[in-house]
């Protein structure tokens, strides 16, 4: 799995999103990240087809959505999905939220597909340390994934340090905040420091932190800028500053409280 990639949330199907991921895979990007909520599978397929790079290089990630769990339509779902990116399987496919009461079920739907070779990893979004256990207390296969809304202001530690002892991948969605941390005035003083911009700070202190990131963006220059982290390195001095703005704040939903 790739440590970076483009996610596609709120990217509109059709030329934005046939466009963005055009650019991201033409810049190197290797990961693309989808869901089925988001609404432009079909605009990620195609991209995928006309980027002329080799469909085993690259690493697709999709999502089951909520009302198929609540519907116990999991596997139509995928083929939909499948159908829509026009592939023959993803790298990874996720359980896009901890629904009460259905996702152990889901959890059952997406081993099998994993043992028939459709998927070739499972994970989950947005699960807690007691979603993550609840769920393994059925597990055949321990998720190996678990997507996270993670920047410096919701740095998750505990989850993190939990993830991390059970072998989880831990993955940031939002990981620039929506955009809010770009003028947060401690990562702008660190950004002048290294002569880069905020969001490649915050995206080099995930790195760092070995968290997977995902940052969206349909503007071709971000999107070549947000990749270039590769060449240089935030000090342990820097990586504390980020780590010590925390704040537990969430700026989407909380997996415990959420109604969709």
């Amino acid at each position: 799995m790739p440590w970076f990639g483009l996610g596609v949330y709120k990217v509109q199907e059709g030329e934005e999103a046939l466009q963005s991921v055009k650019a991201a895979i033409k810049a190197g990007y290797r990961s693309i990240d989808t869901a089925a909520l988001y609404q432009n599978e079909e605009s990620v397929g195609q991209a995928i087809r006309e980027s002329g790079v080799p469909r085993e290089e690259l690493f697709i990630t999709t999502k089951v959505w909520n009302t198929d769990q609540r519907n116990d339509s999991v596997l139509e779902a995928f083929e939909i999905s499948l159908k829509k990116l026009g592939l023959d399987y993803v790298d990874l496919y996720l359980v896009h939220w901890p629904v009460k009461e259905k996702y152990k079920q889901t959890w059952k739907v997406l081993e099998k597909l994993y043992k028939e070779g459709r998927i070739r990893a499972i994970g989950v979004s947005n699960f807690k340390i007691h979603q993550l256990e609840d769920l393994m207390s059925v597990a055949e296969v321990k998720p190996m994934v678990n997507q996270v809304e993670l920047h410096p202001l919701l740095a998750q530690p505990e989850l993190r340090n939990y993830c991390k002892k059970q072998g989880i991948q831990i993955e940031a969605w939002a990981p620039l905040g929506q955009g809010r941390m770009l003028e947060h005035p401690v990562i702008n003083e660190i950004a002048s420091k290294y002569n880069t911009s905020t969001a490649q700070v915050i995206l080099r202190w995930d790195l760092q932190n070995e968290i997977v990131t995902i940052p969206k963006s349909v503007k071709e220059s971000r999107i070549i800028e947000n990749a270039d982290i590769f060449d240089f390195a935030l000090s342990a001095e820097d990586i504390e500053k980020i780590n010590a703005l925390n704040e537990n704040k969430r700026f989407g939903a909380d997996p415990d409280n959420f109604t969709f």
